[in-house]
């Protein structure tokens, strides 16, 4: 309790001039009696020892201490319970503040100053900063901090995960915004960084020995609950909470990167460097850069490569949402290769296709090529043999049919026009007006019907009579016949002429 110095001077007034006693004194200045015992002490005097009053906790301290020593991290709370069924009749709050006194204190660790040399070594770490809602999805938003242990120059990327490709993605783009890397890179006992360990035996993840085995580095990780040999990282993970990132405003992931990058290269590189007070944090990376290790002449690929297996409709899922494919791919297997702006979709070698990549959930990520020719083969199954007559019509049918569906045309009532105006027109005029639709960019059917009446008219002929006939007729095909053969049969086949015949 602090008291101010007027309330101390009476203290010592009414103690030397007056002679109260201690308690006198703290119960009429309405203070606690260790107050006035502090004010004495700081006096000269010596403090008074007091003789200690029988409690009623008393009869069950050696059975606490007992069990203290035997189980030391034993709750106040079921201590009390267990004191209460040997018949102890005391209040929790005094009986907890007794327990304190009680229970054994850990001996405080004294811990090294740890020192490295420039260019030796780095420290990994990831940091949570809560979520981020991306339409129905709810994503954690992840910070991935490397800090060079000599110079302190710090490097910040965030993640919608903590994945290892992402985990991956910020090594390279640590190393490249560097242009170089340190001989040793300390984690934390992340899933990420180390799968198993057994006292000094560690099996590393192997996606990360490929990693360093491509730059060149030491993957090492801390001793288990041993925080204070990764407290670089740490602390500038609580520098980045309180430096940049409270009271951030931004809008997508790339934004808040940007801002990141400007942060690392800016306020971050101009504090004062903690090794040495004398220079910033930039001026001792430069002087450090030229330590750390060349970067080779490949960046390490960090794309997501799995499997997939496309069921009866044109998608794949992947990262919890749908991305469609044409639709002869359907019930394949197919890989799927993705970074943070695409997602490629190959069967064998060939890339059958490639979408903007979606971090929401459950949303269909579609081409509108892939979704239009599987309508056009399902309606073409119901209407094959309309469409099968019309292209013969005309090479050019497919695309004006393509087109129409498009620009929401129903693709029954086109083929069925179209049909009409062939029965109407002929082959010869169909195919001219479609040629000239398609020129025009008006792939409908009322715009052919227009171009095959203004040709009509241009050529003086009659209208056409509607001709009505049954379907099985209607699409029936008919093959052109060579009528030579009829006139061999009747002796009329023509002869070569010779000379004699032109005299």
């Amino acid at each position: 309790m602090a008291i101010n110095k007027a309330t101390e001077a009476k203290i010592l007034r009414y103690h030397f001039v007056e002679q109260w006693r201690v308690g006198t004194i703290a119960t009429q200045l309405g203070i606690h009696h260790s107050v006035v015992d502090r004010v004495l002490s700081q006096a000269g005097l010596p403090k008074v020892e007091r003789s200690p009053r029988p409690s009623i906790i008393d009869p069950y301290l050696p059975f606490i201490v007992e069990t203290l020593r035997e189980f030391p991290t034993l709750t106040a709370v079921r201590l009390y319970e267990m004191a209460q069924k040997r018949g102890y009749l005391g209040g929790p709050s005094q009986f907890r503040q007794r327990i304190s006194q009680l229970r054994p204190r850990k001996q405080p660790e004294a811990y090294l100053r740890l020192k490295t040399l420039p260019g030796e070594q780095a420290q990994v770490d990831w940091g949570h900063f809560g979520h981020v809602e991306i339409g129905k999805a709810k994503r954690p938003l992840m910070a991935f901090v490397m800090v060079l242990s000599w110079s302190r120059r710090i490097f910040l990327q965030f993640y919608f995960n903590a994945q290892m490709e992402n985990f991956l993605r910020g090594h390279v783009a640590a190393f490249a915004a560097w242009n170089g890397l340190p001989k040793i890179l300390l984690y934390d006992n992340l899933k990420s960084a180390v799968l198993e360990r057994q006292g000094d035996a560690i099996r590393f993840h192997p996606t990360l020995l490929e990693l360093s085995a491509h730059y060149r580095f030491e993957p090492r990780p801390v001793a288990v609950a041993r925080g204070n040999e990764k407290g670089r990282v740490e602390r500038a993970i609580r520098y980045i909470r309180d430096n940049f990132f409270a009271g951030r405003h931004w809008q997508t992931l790339d934004e808040l990167n940007t801002q990141a990058d400007q942060w690392c290269q800016g306020v971050s590189a101009n504090r004062p460097c903690p090794e040495n007070k004398d220079f910033t944090v930039r001026e001792a990376f430069l002087q450090e850069q030229p330590t750390l290790l060349a970067l080779p002449d490949n960046p390490f690929d960090t794309r997501e490569r799995m499997e997939v297996c496309a069921s009866k409709t044109p998608y794949i899922r992947f990262d919890l949402n749908d991305y469609s494919i044409p639709y002869q791919k359907v019930q394949k297997t197919l890989s799927v290769y993705a970074d943070l702006e695409t997602v490629r979709i190959i069967d064998g070698i060939d890339v059958i296709a490639e979408h903007p990549r979606c971090f929401g959930k459950g949303e269909q990520v579609e081409q509108e090529i892939h979704i239009n020719a599987l309508w056009l083969a399902k309606t073409h199954a119901k209407l094959h043999r309309g469409q099968d007559r019309l292209s013969q019509a005309s090479e050019q049918i497919p695309d004006l049919l393509q087109q129409s569906i498009e620009r929401g045309h129903v693709l029954k009532t086109t083929v069925r026009l179209l049909n009409e105006y062939l029965d109407q027109y002929g082959r010869n005029e169909l195919n001219a007006a479609v040629e000239e639709a398609l020129k025009q960019q008006s792939p409908y059917p009322q715009a052919i019907h227009q171009i095959l009446e203004r040709r009509r008219e241009e050529k003086h002929c009659p209208p056409p009579l509607p001709v009505a006939l049954p379907d099985k007729v209607k699409h029936l095909q008919v093959k052109a016949i060579n009528m030579a053969d009829y006139d061999r049969l009747y002796g009329d086949e023509p002869t070569e002429k010779t000379g004699a015949d032109h005299e």
